[in-house]
């Protein structure tokens, strides 16, 4: 009877980045992103080239990203109850700063225009996709606004040391289906300087119903 031939079998644990040099592994351990976009970069360093790697991290731990949200509530209207009826809807969009706003900004940095006057809230029904290139909305609210033509004033806060936060309340006097907000520098219906807009899912609003936007916008350095 022939014997059983035995072979000895070994298993090789390979990391899916055992490729990458110690010292390069070192900076990606040690960097901390601040940002949606450098926690998604993070990521995918591991699945890149290494050159490509390395580039990437030494220039995105280089940069500020500016990250902006928008959060909804609905203050609907209860005619037999007399009260409002309050419906948190959560953060509804997570862009776009346009390139008029950043633009704004740099003028702020020269003392020659007021960065406290993006605070302004506007309301609109258009729902083409944001674009950095908007400066305006596509179709906002006239004489839907109470008091007509007349966008929200918000708060100025900080809410923390990188974010900067605005918070308006527009309440409406005729039936509107809202998808797109803004934030801009004056409260006139029809001009002021665009920082942000905001495209989301319907909501409709009815005579007297209000809606409470918080915008926050977040400047992270070193990505």
């Amino acid at each position: 009877m022939t014997p059983r031939a035995s072979a000895l079998h070994t298993l090789e644990i390979v990391r899916k980045d055992q490729w990458i040099p110690e010292p390069l592994q070192a900076r990606m351990r040690a960097w901390e992103p601040r940002s949606g976009l450098g926690q998604a970069l993070k990521e995918a360093l591991r699945f890149l080239p290494l050159e490509l790697a390395a580039e990437l991290l030494e220039r995105v731990t280089s940069c500020v990203v500016v990250e902006s949200s928008l959060s909804l509530i609905l203050l609907r209207w209860d005619e037999r109850a007399g009260i409002r009826g309050i419906e948190p809807l959560g953060v509804v969009s997570r862009k776009v700063v346009t390139t008029a706003g950043v633009g704004y900004l740099v003028d702020a940095l020269q003392n020659l225009v007021e960065p406290e006057n993006l605070k302004y809230h506007a309301l609109g029904t258009g729902n083409a996709a944001e674009a950095v290139g908007d400066t305006a909305l596509q179709t906002e609210l006239t004489t839907q606004y109470n008091p007509d033509n007349t966008r929200a004033t918000g708060s100025t806060i900080e809410a923390s040391a990188t974010v900067y936060r605005t918070v308006g309340t527009n309440t409406v006097d005729a039936s509107a289906a809202v998808v797109e907000h803004g934030i801009l520098t004056q409260a006139a219906v029809g001009g002021g300087v665009l920082l942000d807009r905001s495209v989301f899912s319907v909501v409709n609003l009815a005579s007297s119903d209000s809606l409470t936007s918080t915008y926050e916008l977040t400047l992270s350095a070193g990505g």
